[in-house]
């Protein structure tokens, strides 16, 4: 599922990461995370890893056009992810680095895919899983790490962080254009608007 419905090629690291995470835990356990050998040999010989980009692909193109031309195979595989993705960005081993002004992220190999792709994978398949993961995340959304790497990706991100204080939950989910999440956000603010005036008037 991983390898074929993934938004760009995973490295080793990033895919032996990925199964290891339990969706809805705030602890990641570090002892589930296999190995790549384990990995190649579970696939049944279907996956290589590019020795030169250390990726992990399926073994020909025809297998990947089997996979998508079968999505059954891996039922809503978007969903899933976007709820693994989710998860990882909302653990305890990853919040910590939203506080460091300079974290270590060489154990997190996972954290650049998770931080950049989740919103991509929830706008395919939105589960109701994934969107209360979301609404968790968007609690401290604009001290995030996640948010730190995806304005980095997109070359909005300044020195100077307090610029981007502004950068809220709504302002991501807009962003990957999440309908859903933008709807339930708006109506939030609204009521939060309206019960401020309610209670100064």
């Amino acid at each position: 599922m991983w390898i074929s419905y993934a938004e760009r090629p995973l490295n080793a690291d990033q895919l032996c990461h990925a199964p290891a995470v339990e969706t809805g835990s705030l602890n990641l356990n570090t002892s589930n995370v296999p190995s790549i050998d384990t990995l190649l040999a579970c696939g049944q010989r279907l996956i290589v890893v590019e020795k030169e980009a250390s990726t992990v692909r399926l073994i020909h193109s025809t297998l990947q056009e089997y996979l998508r031309a079968h999505p059954d195979i891996f039922t809503a595989a978007h969903s899933v992810m976007a709820e693994i993705l989710l998860s990882y960005l909302n653990s305890q081993q990853v919040k910590p680095f939203s506080t460091s002004p300079s974290p270590d992220l060489q154990d997190t190999p996972f954290l650049e895919y998770s931080s950049m792709y989740w919103g991509v994978h929830a706008k395919k398949d939105l589960s109701v899983c994934a969107k209360l993961l979301a609404l968790k995340l968007f609690n401290d959304h604009n001290s995030n790490i996640s948010t730190k790497i995806l304005m980095r990706a997109q070359n909005i991100w300044s020195i100077d962080a307090e610029r981007f204080s502004w950068f809220s939950g709504l302002h991501c989910a807009s962003f990957f254009g999440i309908v859903e999440i933008v709807a339930v956000l708006v109506q939030y603010r609204w009521r939060v608007v309206i019960l401020t005036e309610w209670f100064s008037g």
